[in-house]
């Protein structure tokens, strides 16, 4: 009985260094999680500035963009109405001139 008791005794004892070495070894994987989260997470705010810059040089890419598209829509436009001037100045000339002759021809 004395050698089963103390079979059972090194059993528990090699239970209770198996379950700490268990303990340490969880303890040690969650400081090494907590470590590798902080450094990733410290690596991603090294990198707002970065992504801040890219976001912000997209972002005016975009707007000079628009710009230059407002502009040549607006230089287009422009010339449609120089053209639609040029082409009624002979028309309003000739109306003037004839108002400037006879003011009552217009009525």
């Amino acid at each position: 009985m004395d050698e089963t008791l103390k079979r059972l005794l090194q059993a528990e004892i090699r239970a209770e260094t198996i379950a700490r070495q268990a303990d340490e070894a969880r303890e040690h994987l969650i400081q090494s999680a907590l470590f590798e989260a902080r450094a990733e997470e410290n690596r991603f705010e090294a990198r707002i500035p970065e992504l801040h810059a890219a976001f912000l040089e997209k972002a005016e890419a975009r707007a000079e963009q628009t710009n230059n598209e407002l502009k040549r829509r607006y230089d287009e436009r422009h010339t449609q109405i120089r053209n639609l001037a040029e082409a009624r100045e002979e028309e309003a000339l000739t109306a003037a001139f004839a108002l400037l002759i006879d003011p009552e021809a217009d009525s």
